[in-house]
């Protein structure tokens, strides 16, 4: 009896195969989660140590003006797919002077073909940046969110296009902070890429246009320091091109966006 007891105790127990199932299942959809997250961080760690973002300087620009020109001339479709990669990846990535990739794009292009350009490469990396965030942590930060984030969140959501639309016209909130937010307040894609695409149109088309009027400034930089331009010492100040009056065009449109919001609550009461 105690040999028939012990062979009992000793034999192999067999495991539910349904909640090895859900372990398994639980495992993936761990990874699944946070996969694009851990991809995107390491990405960017490998960019920046990389120094890439450093690449996006207006003295770089200045310098291979001459051989940007020449390639964008003779190959203009494959310029344009290139500049909206390197857009789409510079968004997706958070790289630091994302306004001067836009200048840069209105100077290759023209202000018209590089604002188009621009908007869809912004759009494209915007949207990437709210996928991840949405998979990964949107859900996580929802749940633990507190009274208040999550009366704010109702209200996103109630209003998530104007909201948005305001976030993107208004250029005094960083671009990589509004691309996450929507994303905790689970807004969906179709409306976030739609608000963004029509709210950044105003400003990159801006930007574009400053950049359209590059070349004329750095001629006259040219002229008063002979061989600035191939040194990359032209005393270019992009700052000074953006206007007060630039900037308070941006947010009377981006108060402009909210008055639906305003005038459907005055109704409502």
């Amino acid at each position: 009896m105690l040999g028939d007891e012990a062979k009992i105790m000793n034999a192999p127990k067999e495991t539910d195969p349904a909640v090895e199932t859900q372990a398994t299942n639980s495992v993936s959809g761990r990874i699944k989660k946070w996969l694009p997250l851990a991809i995107l961080v390491l990405l960017m760690i490998l960019a920046f140590s990389q120094g890439l973002h450093k690449q996006l300087t207006l003295s770089n620009l200045i310098m291979r003006r001459q051989e940007l020109a020449g390639f964008v001339d003779q190959n203009i479709v494959l310029a344009i797919l290139t500049y909206m990669i390197a857009y789409t990846v510079s968004v997706a990535l958070s790289f630091p002077g994302a306004s001067l990739l836009t200048i840069a794009g209105g100077f290759l292009f023209g202000w018209v073909l590089g604002g188009f350009a621009t908007v869809f490469g912004a759009t494209v990396g915007a949207c990437a940046v709210f996928l991840v965030a949405r998979s990964s942590f949107g859900e996580v930060l929802t749940k633990r969110a507190g009274p208040f984030l999550s009366r704010l969140a109702e209200g996103f959501r109630n209003e998530a296009f104007n909201y948005l639309l305001f976030l993107r016209l208004t250029p005094i909130f960083p671009f990589w902070l509004v691309n996450i937010a929507p994303a905790i307040f689970q807004m969906p894609l179709s409306s976030y890429a739609i608000a963004t695409f029509v709210g950044i149109i105003p400003g990159t088309f801006a930007f574009a246009f400053i950049g359209s009027g590059l070349d004329s400034v750095i001629e006259a930089q040219e002229a008063a320091n002979p061989g600035c331009a191939a040194a990359g010492t032209c005393q270019v100040d992009v700052a000074a091109l953006v206007t007060p009056q630039l900037l308070i065009a941006f947010f009377a449109l981006g108060i402009a966006s909210l008055i639906p919001v305003v005038l459907k609550k005055v109704r409502s009461r």
